[in-house]
């Protein structure tokens, strides 16, 4: 929280949401500069040694040092909060998206806590789950996220936390948050939901019962590829209680770099107009890759065809800007498929202005064993696009092409 002496216009009224995404945060220097001032300093000083005393003891307001905090930073945290809406009492951004699943989770945690998970979900946060807590003491139990009666028989015997991604990547599937919420409430425990696929343009987790939201501010928010970031969500009393998110993050370092969150700010800027485009590009790419021969599965949240569409069309206002589809020969023919493409990249990255693919088995979730993978819809022909913001008709021609070529 900085000691503001600039001057600045306060709106008279509440501002909707795109008026919010440009103006939330905004401080302006003295110099009055037009775009959000980028502070490239780790260090901060005081008129007096009592200044500083207060600003470390926390009855004075106003930065210490840029591992606790930062005012450019500051900007990205409060527009994230305008945009994530009610619930977000506070924010506070990471270095990464992994970064900011590991606070949410360790700072909740301690040896001889339960947590469940979903299945399916991105293989570096399961890795935190399946590897890293038990080294602790932490019990872990996955489940089906989609699988109520699993969430149910998986609670009865206590939960600290639990852990869930919708849409999950890759393959997209649902889990129903405000159920889930219910569940691990009743069992005392705390729900953290990893909103990337969905953004938060296009799903409120905290108006379905989530206790914290975390990102990878490096896909939708930044969304041309330039930088790394994440972000944690939640009331203000899990984030500041004595040990808890805040202290976490000062203490262990995932510090988000100045720069970075310049630039994740202004993403947020257009995140509403990229994201709005994009899933009316993914929606019309989905609907023509489900009529192309070559194309054995497909899986979009907005498709009626979808296992889960009933729960992605209660939480999110659109489809998104990924699908998931299948490719007859296994992997050679995924690869063969990758290979041809001639406008869409081949990179494990999502959420970018430009349309991305990858083939999961050997990418994203190549430490799962195949069991495990094929127990979440991970076959070894499965592909997985991000829809960028190129003409649509180029990108159909572009896969028609490349399916051709099987």
């Amino acid at each position: 929280m900085s000691e503001d002496k600039s001057p600045q216009k306060e709106p008279k009224k509440e501002l909707r949401l795109a008026t919010r995404l440009v103006r939330s945060g905004l401080k302006r220097s003295p110099h009055m500069e037009t775009a959000e001032a980028l502070y490239l300093t780790s260090g901060f000083t005081y008129d007096s040694a009592q200044e500083a005393d207060e600003k470390f003891a926390g009855t004075r307001p106003g930065y210490v040092y840029g591992r606790y905090g930062n005012p450019t930073i500051r900007v990205f945290e409060e527009r994230l909060m305008a945009l994530e809406g009610p619930g977000a009492e506070e924010c506070l951004g990471t270095g990464s998206g992994m970064a900011a699943v590991n606070a949410a989770l360790l700072a909740n945690l301690k040896a001889g806590d339960r947590v469940i998970g979903a299945k399916a979900m991105f293989s570096s946060c399961l890795w935190i789950l399946d590897t890293l807590l038990p080294r602790f003491g932490v019990e872990v139990a996955l489940v089906d996220g989609a699988d109520l009666d699993q969430w149910r028989d998986a609670a009865q015997k206590g939960c600290k936390l639990a852990l869930i991604e919708t849409p999950a990547n890759p393959t997209l599937g649902a889990v129903d948050i405000q159920a889930v919420a219910d569940i691990i409430h009743t069992a005392g425990g705390l729900l953290v939901v990893d909103n990337v696929f969905a953004s938060p343009v296009l799903q409120k987790p905290f108006q379905m019962g989530a206790d914290i939201v975390v990102y990878s501010a490096t896909k939708h928010m930044d969304g041309q590829g330039r930088t790394l970031g994440g972000a944690v969500l939640a009331k203000k009393e899990l984030i500041d209680v004595a040990g808890g998110i805040r202290d976490f993050i000062r203490h262990t370092g995932p510090a988000l770099s100045p720069f970075n969150a310049w630039v994740l700010a202004k993403g947020l800027e257009t995140i509403e107009l990229r994201v709005t485009r994009q899933c009316e590009n993914a929606a019309k790419l989905a609907d023509a890759l489900a009529g192309l021969p070559g194309v054995s599965r497909l899986f979009y949240p907005g498709r009626e065809d979808h296992p889960d569409h009933a729960i992605h069309a209660r939480q999110m206002s659109a489809g998104g800007t990924l699908i998931a589809f299948d490719v007859a020969g296994g992997r050679e023919g995924a690869w063969k498929f990758l290979d041809a493409l001639e406008i869409i990249d081949i990179s494990n990255n999502l959420g970018d202005s430009k349309s991305l693919a990858t083939h999961p088995q050997t990418t994203t979730h190549r430490r799962m064993t195949e069991e495990a993978r094929l127990d979440i819809g991970v076959n070894p022909g499965t592909i997985r696009l991000s829809v960028g913001l190129e003409d649509p008709a180029d990108l159909i021609e572009d896969v028609t092409q490349a399916l051709g070529q099987l």
